[in-house]
């Protein structure tokens, strides 16, 4: 089961994870939000720990980041 969180909106968003390459050729890891559990682009995840979920209040586009 994916994490999923709810914007201000309303709507309900599930965490995903993919691997991109950089342009020097470094794997990285990001973490992304879509409205649907199974998605082509991405695996569904939990959060990891040491991350926390932020809403832009403008818009509720949600965003993972760093706890600091």
């Amino acid at each position: 089961m994916a994490y999923s969180h709810t914007n201000s909106k309303g709507i309900k968003y599930y965490l995903h994870q993919t691997e991109v390459t950089l342009r020097g050729g470094k794997k990285q890891t990001i973490y992304f939000f879509a409205k649907v559990e199974k998605n082509a682009k991405g695996t569904p995840v939990d959060l990891p720990e040491g991350r926390i979920v932020s809403e832009n209040p403008r818009n509720g586009f949600l965003t993972v980041s760093k706890k600091k």
